[in-house]
């Protein structure tokens, strides 16, 4: 189930796809060296399952070389890497906020900081178009977050965000840090709980059960009694994706498309799949040559719908999205 886990968190493209791969193929059949050793939990299926894991910071500087060690620790606790430079002014604006909301964690997530000029390899992998871009490895799969010095707040409810797409893939795990000692930091982590809107309890509680169907309903109720609850609204999509996928494998999704290349359901299917992988470009051109080659309005209506769903899975910062939101604005007029 966690292949089906949507990136939705709003930023701009990440292809990790060479270094996640090398990184899993020094680790195989390993287990974290160095300062991301665990200290305490157990493994289950190759993944931490609550572990307690001491690093040397809360903040760390992460290089090229490093990044194997970034991707094992993203399998505990979500790794929030910043990339900055020295001579970025929004960065140091960002820099402080996103440390201060690390340490009010108290080690649910770990921050990575990488010198995009110091660290080329890095800074060309997670396609930092400008700077400050912060993007997040959650259980070794890229997740993008924002570019630019954004409010605190943002900050804030992104953090919170992520720490909820890393639960429902199994990753919830700590950190150990001088910043945090023993009891004081315990307490300071669970006083730092991301809050959470009572009026989307029951949906969480669907989805932590599994009940994707229950959490739509309780969404779309929610959106019912307030239309402008954007943070629901991104929930729904999220929900909505993944039970389109609940039952199907991989290999089953893409197979169907391969064999039935003019089937409208399950193109609709694997672009689903894409998006939800972090293949974005390659779902939104699926369904834009679909589009364009349709004439029954009825097929070209629901082939624009869950474009623009997935548009709002993906986020409306993203560039992938302005892109193929200006594509499709062609093809209709």
């Amino acid at each position: 189930m966690s292949q089906q886990i949507p990136e939705r968190i709003p930023g701009g493209a990440v292809d990790l796809s060479h270094l996640v791969a090398a990184a899993q193929q020094r680790t195989a059949g390993g287990s974290p060296a160095g300062q991301g050793a665990p200290a305490q939990g157990a493994q289950q299926d190759g993944q931490p399952a609550g572990q307690s894991v001491d690093v040397p910071s809360l903040v760390i500087d992460l290089t090229d070389q490093a990044f194997e060690q970034a991707m094992q620790l993203s399998g505990v606790v979500p790794v929030v890497i910043d990339l900055w430079a020295e001579w970025c002014q929004p960065c140091k604006t960002l820099s402080p906020v996103l440390e201060r909301m690390t340490l009010e964690l108290g080690g649910r997530l770990l921050l990575a900081k990488v010198d995009v000029d110091a660290n080329p390899g890095l800074a060309q992998a997670f396609q930092a178009q400008s700077i400050p871009t912060v993007v997040a490895l959650v259980a070794g799969r890229p997740v993008p977050l924002f570019q630019g010095a954004v409010p605190e707040q943002q900050v804030r409810e992104v953090f919170a965000q992520l720490i909820q797409l890393a639960a429902q893939q199994g990753v919830v795990g700590r950190v150990n840090a001088p910043e945090l000692d023993g009891s004081d930091a315990l307490a300071g982590s669970e006083a730092a709980e991301p809050p959470v809107n009572p009026a989307h309890a029951e949906a969480l509680e669907a989805i932590e059960r599994g009940d994707y169907a229950g959490a739509i309903a309780a969404y779309e109720h929610v959106l019912a009694k307030a239309p402008a609850d954007h943070e629901a609204r991104a929930a729904l999509v999220q929900v909505r994706l993944l039970h389109r996928l609940e039952g199907a494998g991989a290999d089953e999704i893409r197979q169907a498309a391969a064999a039935r290349p003019d089937d409208v359901a399950a193109q609709l299917r694997v672009a689903d799949l894409d998006v939800s992988g972090g293949h974005v470009e390659d779902a939104f051109l699926r369904l834009l040559e679909l589009f364009a080659s349709r004439s029954d309005a009825e097929e070209r209506t629901e082939i624009r719908e869950r474009l623009l769903e997935l548009f709002e899975v993906v986020g409306p910062a993203d560039p992938r999205v302005a892109a193929a939101r200006a594509r499709l604005a062609n093809l209709l007029y």
